[in-house]
């Protein structure tokens, strides 16, 4: 199913609920990227794997939508590697960013303790808050 408009916009009502929350060109770049995939290889899992790929280079989930990053790229070490690569995702938190982001996204989150977080406590505790905040923002 197509999640664009034919004048390229993004469609709300095939949008992820994460996504409905999000900025317009967030939208579109998610909708894009699924559409094209969903032509190379078939509507599926594969498009939406390449379609959050395709957002994750540019945004970064905080909270229960997703905002630009400060600069473009992979946003964690699954990112370079694809499907079969052993690393773990980091779930849309953007763990190639410096500590001090991290450290303010976690405290635009509330997340406590984040004072003596490593960088990858830091990124694990973002992701925690963030699927806390998406399953309450669809309750």
């Amino acid at each position: 199913m197509p999640k664009t408009t034919k004048s390229g916009s993004a469609k709300k009502e095939e949008l992820p609920s994460t996504l409905e929350r999000s900025e317009p060109k967030a939208q579109r770049t998610f909708a894009k990227a699924h559409d094209a995939a969903a032509q190379e290889y078939g509507e599926g899992e594969r498009a939406h794997r390449t379609a959050y790929s395709a957002l994750k280079h540019s945004y970064e989930k905080v909270g229960d939508h997703w905002e630009p990053k400060d600069e473009k790229g992979p946003s964690d070490a699954k990112a370079p590697g694809g499907r079969g690569t052993r690393a773990e995702t980091a779930g849309g938190v953007d763990a190639n960013a410096s500590k001090q982001h991290l450290y303010d996204v976690a405290k635009r989150l509330d997340i406590r303790g984040r004072s003596s977080m490593s960088k990858g406590e830091l990124v694990d505790a973002i992701q925690k808050a963030n699927d806390r905040e998406t399953r309450r923002a669809r309750s």
